[in-house]
């Protein structure tokens, strides 16, 4: 088993993790989450997202929260554009990349923006032209790439067609996510072999909900293919829209207790990461959703 030596991890929490809370964080509270990220040495945090705040009312105050962080040399800041008025919305506060997405589900497509998986990778084309000639770095998201909540099963090819067509754009890197969380390992390693179909093992991550607990699963399916970035969320913010009462995306604790566990390199303070997932936790009023955070702070009080 060649695994990799260091693994990188994008957290995803301020972003994806808080996108889907029903009850407003402040943009403080943001901002403070993200220093504490940062303090436990992550260098790749999700931001924010520049969407309609009539769609992601969480995400209204992006600006705010972008030029609120202190910035830490070597840490890379990248917020979610869905289209050219997000795109230019979200250059005035100066990210580091841009996160582009598009299923490789047609019926996901067409629900959610009601256009074909071809169509809605076209109307990226400008935003990714836009960011490279301005030096961002452009990241893209292929969603729902194991299941979609109205098709079932996603074949490979499907997969493969999304990473063709972000690479035909200009996108540098791809997340293959399992949005719904229904992967298991050897799906999760069809879909991952569907996208280096197009990129390099340096090119692409894995991203990984827990709904039925694969996530960790998947995680190491995935390290045994030598893949070496993950996104990952603290204390496991984030719910699934399409499953009701299911977890969302993998807490950064729990893959990082995995990773150190097996003697693989984060470069992550975990005990930080933990205090980092307790201030977030503590200010929605519930207890974070990482077994390994839950394992550790009750040690603490032993």
């Amino acid at each position: 088993m060649d695994l990799p030596q260091r693994v990188k991890l994008v957290e995803v929490g301020p972003r994806d993790g808080l996108q889907n809370e029903k009850q407003p964080v402040p943009a403080a509270i943001k901002i403070e989450l993200v220093h504490r990220l940062q303090g436990a040495g992550l260098k790749e945090i999700e931001v924010t997202s520049f969407v309609s705040p009539k769609w992601v009312p969480q995400m209204a105050d992006n600006a705010e929260v972008m030029a609120g962080i202190q910035r830490q040399p070597g840490v890379r800041y990248s917020v979610l554009t869905p289209n050219q008025q997000g795109f230019e919305a979200a250059v005035k506060t100066q990210p580091d990349e841009i996160v582009v997405f598009g299923a490789a589900s047609e019926a996901f497509s067409q629900k959610n923006i009601n256009c074909s998986i071809v169509e809605s990778i076209e109307r990226f084309r400008p935003v990714v032209q836009a960011a490279l000639a301005q030096g961002l770095t452009v990241r893209g998201a292929i969603s729902c790439a194991v299941g979609c909540p109205y098709e079932g099963e996603i074949a490979p090819e499907r997969v493969a067609l999304v990473a063709r067509l972000m690479h035909e754009i200009g996108v540098q890197h791809v997340g293959v996510a399992d949005t719904i969380g229904v992967g298991t390992p050897l799906k999760v390693q069809r879909a991952l072999d569907a996208a280096l179909s197009v990129y390099t093992i340096d090119q692409i991550s894995g991203h990984f909900h827990d709904t039925y607990g694969m996530a960790l699963a998947n995680t190491l399916a995935s390290l045994q293919m030598g893949v070496w970035q993950f996104d990952t969320s603290v204390a496991g913010l984030g719910g699934c829209p399409y499953a009701k009462g299911a977890t969302g995306n993998v807490a950064s604790e729990d893959v990082v207790y995995l990773l150190h566990g097996m003697g693989i390199e984060t470069g992550i303070d975990l005990d930080k990461l933990v205090d980092a997932g307790q201030f977030i936790s503590d200010f929605l009023q519930r207890k974070p959703n990482s077994r390994a955070a839950t394992a550790l702070l009750n040690k603490r009080l032993g």
